[in-house]
């Protein structure tokens, strides 16, 4: 106890601390999943699958990851984040040991798909976003938001390489088992976040004080929310097919794992400047006309990739540029659901937005996969991703960006 009888904050229970001890949750929970595209050949080869099942299960994990969202959301919402978190970090465990050891496609989906996916949701940065959102003052909200958007992609630069490393070191069974007592440091990370776990969500100055019930129904009663949601499906539908197809579509251009790695890792480096940009961008403005723009840009992006040779310079080239704007759209989106809904419900809401977001992932993977079986060519899902990217730059603009009234206290 100090002189003036207040008992200091520990040095864990700090805005700093709390802020670093997130930012490693997702460092984590998002760079393990940006390694698995290194999995698809030696997994198919192993079991003597099409490609097309690996692809089924990595789009049901991104699937279940969505729809799981709005459920961690809540139970994040009303017990706290850091018990959500770590529960998370169990399941997300599991799932990845299952990956190693099945020997069946069902059983494969349950462990890669089923159970990661849950994993991946209640362990993902967006329960660590409101946890956050919480925490910081309102004008520092975006920058903090993009400040985790970063760490996600700092964990794409740090696994995605070490994934591919850990395979042709020990095989892909035991790097599999590596990821899954990683994803376990999760739980670690978590702790000091256990100081924010309350009985129920806050209510901040302003807001009005109304059911989680009344929340989602009016949400979805709200245009602009309706507009966020179907933008936000091109979002998961372009990162999710280039996360699991961009290391085999770079093999058949004679591109070598070690230095696709490379190039996948870069992704996550160059979406540290991207994301925290972005986060300073949405609190200092509008920001749904960046958030427009990122998804016009990134269409721009993958037409040049496109018409372009893919040679080791065109692909350095692309995966720097693409990271760029890679998670960039996550802070402006979550920004935009707090400016409209308030903090309160925010990992609910922004729970829901993100299933739309999974609904992309899951037909950008799962597509990939069957037209490349059919067609032997990614192409037409390349060129079906520039059209999405127009569709979210149109669908954005008409975003208005204030308080919705039932959400605004009297």
């Amino acid at each position: 106890m100090s002189a003036s009888g207040i008992t200091p904050t520990p040095w864990y229970h700090t805005v700093t601390a709390l802020i670093v001890a997130g930012c490693l949750v997702a460092v984590v929970n998002f760079g393990i999943r940006s390694a698995f595209g290194f999995f698809t050949v030696p997994i198919s080869d192993a079991h003597g699958w099409p490609r097309e099942i690996f692809s089924f299960a990595m789009a049901v994990h991104n699937l279940v990851w969505g729809l799981a969202t709005p459920v961690a959301g809540m139970l994040a919402d009303r017990y706290g984040s850091a018990r959500v978190l770590m529960a998370g970090a169990v399941i997300y465990c599991f799932g990845l040991i299952m990956m190693a050891f099945t020997e069946t496609p069902f059983m494969f989906n349950v462990g890669g798909g089923l159970l990661v996916g849950i994993g991946v949701a209640f362990s993902s940065f967006s329960i660590v976003m409101a946890a956050l959102g919480r925490i910081v003052p309102p004008e520092r909200r975006s920058w903090a938001f993009g400040i985790a958007t970063a760490s996600g992609s700092m964990g794409q630069f740090i696994f995605a390489p070490l994934g591919a490393a850990l395979i042709s070191a020990y095989g892909w069974q035991n790097a599999l088992l590596v990821l899954a007592g990683l994803s376990l440091l999760i739980i670690l990370f978590a702790v000091p976040l256990m100081v924010h776990n309350t009985s129920s969500a806050r209510l901040s100055p302003g807001e009005a004080d109304i059911t989680m019930r009344e929340a989602i129904g009016t949400a979805f009663g709200h245009r602009s929310y309706l507009l966020l949601v179907s933008g936000f499906f091109v979002c998961g539908f372009q990162l999710a097919f280039i996360v699991v197809h961009m290391p085999p579509y770079l093999a058949e251009h004679g591109i070598s794992k070690e230095f696709a790695g490379l190039a996948m890792g870069l992704i996550g480096l160059f979406n540290v400047v991207g994301s925290y940009a972005a986060g300073i961008i949405g609190g200092k403005g509008e920001k749904r006309v960046p958030l427009a723009l990122i998804y016009l840009l990134r269409s721009v992006l993958v037409a040049g990739f496109l018409l372009m040779p893919v040679t080791p310079l065109t692909t350095l080239l692309f995966t720097m540029t693409i990271g760029v704007l890679w998670l960039s759209t996550v802070p402006l989106t979550m920004g935009l659901v707090t400016v409209m809904f308030g903090t309160r419900y925010m990992a609910t809401l922004y729970g829901f937005v993100f299933v739309s977001h999974q609904l992309g992932s899951f037909i950008g993977v799962w597509l990939g996969g069957r037209l490349y079986d059919a067609f032997g060519s990614y192409d037409i899902v390349w060129w079906l991703s520039v059209a999405l990217g127009i569709f979210a730059f149109i669908v954005h603009l008409p975003i208005r960006e204030q308080r919705q009234p039932r959400f605004q206290a009297a």
